[in-house]
């Protein structure tokens, strides 16, 4: 059964120098979270990459929304 949920914004960031990657807006409505793995797959910037190089955080939806 699918329900109305809120995910909130993934932040992928190289390790080393703490460069954004990839931002992974947040979503909300009939949908899901997508995995480490799903997002290493769609976006080539990540999947180019060796995993031990980048790490990500994920924010809460609506957290730090302003700064966006």
């Amino acid at each position: 059964m699918n329900k109305h949920i809120e995910i909130g914004r993934k932040i992928y960031y190289d390790k080393s120098t703490g460069e954004v990657l990839v931002s992974v807006g947040e979503r909300s409505g009939f949908v899901r979270e997508t995995t480490v793995e799903e997002d290493i797959a769609t976006f080539k910037v990540l999947s180019e990459r060796n995993r031990e190089t980048f790490d990500y955080i994920q924010l809460e939806y609506g957290q730090y929304s302003q700064d966006f």
